[in-house]
Formats: C-alpha cells, sequence, structure tokens
C-alpha cells in the first residue's frame, strides 16, 4: 500500500461536485456498503455527502479526488461528544492508503471539532476491507448487528458497530 505522495485532504468545494458524483453514485448504487437509498438522485445525494453533514472533505492527488469523507454529530443532546463519518474512496485508488489517509484525517478534525469519541453505526460484516482498516486504527467491535443489512448479492447480512474514544479535544 502506498498512499500517493501529494494527497491531500481538504473541504469539499463547489467544483469538485461533478467529480465526485459518479464516485458517490457508484458506491452507493452498488448498494453493498451503504444503508443509503440506491436511487437517490444526483442532488438527494449530492446533499445528503455534502450539505447535511457537518463537514465534507475530498483526498486528492495531482488534480484528481481519490476519496471523500463526511463528519457530523452522530445523536442529539447528550450524545452530541460522539460523531460519525462515512468514507468513500475512489474504485482506481483503492489499496492506496487513501482510507486509511482520510480516517486520521477525520480523527484530528473531529477532536479539532470538540468531539470525544467516533462511531461508525453500520459496518457491513461483508465489507472486510473496511473491517480490517477500522480494527488496525484501534476501533473496536462494541455491536454485533445480525441481519442488518441487505445485501444485493449475499442477502441478510451481520453488521457491526464501531466506536473509538479520541480523548479530549485539540
Amino acid at each position: 500500500m502506498s498512499t500517493p505522495d501529494d494527497l491531500n485532504i481538504r473541504l469539499v468545494r463547489d467544483g469538485d461536485k461533478g467529480a465526485l458524483w459518479p464516485i458517490l453514485r457508484d458506491v452507493v448504487r452498488a448498494g453493498d456498503t451503504y444503508a443509503i437509498e440506491p436511487g437517490l438522485s444526483q442532488g438527494m445525494l449530492m446533499d445528503y455527502w455534502c450539505k447535511a453533514p457537518r463537514a465534507t472533505y475530498v483526498a486528492e492527488s495531482g488534480g484528481e479526488i481519490l476519496g471523500t469523507y463526511y463528519i457530523k454529530t452522530n445523536q442529539a443532546g447528550g450524545g452530541a461528544h460522539v460523531c460519525n463519518c462515512g468514507y468513500i474512496t475512489a474504485p482506481a485508488a483503492r489499496g492506496r492508503g487513501v482510507a486509511r489517509a482520510m480516517c486520521l484525517h477525520s480523527q484530528n478534525v473531529a477532536r479539532d471539532l470538540g468531539y470525544l469519541a467516533m462511531q461508525f453505526n453500520l459496518v457491513v460484516s461483508t465489507n472486510t476491507g473496511a473491517l480490517r482498516l477500522w480494527e488496525a486504527l484501534e476501533y473496536e467491535r462494541v455491536g454485533h448487528l445480525p441481519a442488518a443489512f441487505r445485501h444485493p448479492v449475499a442477502g441478510l447480512v451481520d453488521a457491526f458497530v464501531m466506536y473509538k474514544w479520541l480523548g479530549a479535544p485539540g
């Protein structure tokens, strides 16, 4: 795994949306990793990913967007100190350390925003690459959700809730 030397992770800009759309569209329509309605229109999916969260970032190298993530508050009120993130890596960039770089970046952003922990609410059991990465980055499986995700090929599969304490804000 070799993360591009010039990988830059920055806030999404309006001009990025044309390059983001095919990455988001293809992952969501595949229906095998995210519990997002696969038939969302371009406008609805872009709003979901870029407007609804607290912040959205892109990872780019050589002017090409290789991945994206959002960060948002996981729960209101007494749970507002825990954030949630979603990550998508462009197919051509998978296996190059982009998701790892985005996750590490998001942990720093989370601390800067005042979050104390990060929780992934639904990590699909068939998404073995993500499970390996999150565990390598010291996320714990704190919940097992039997048959919680309808995979388009494998049928009903389990999912996991994963959690990491981030500590005091930076």
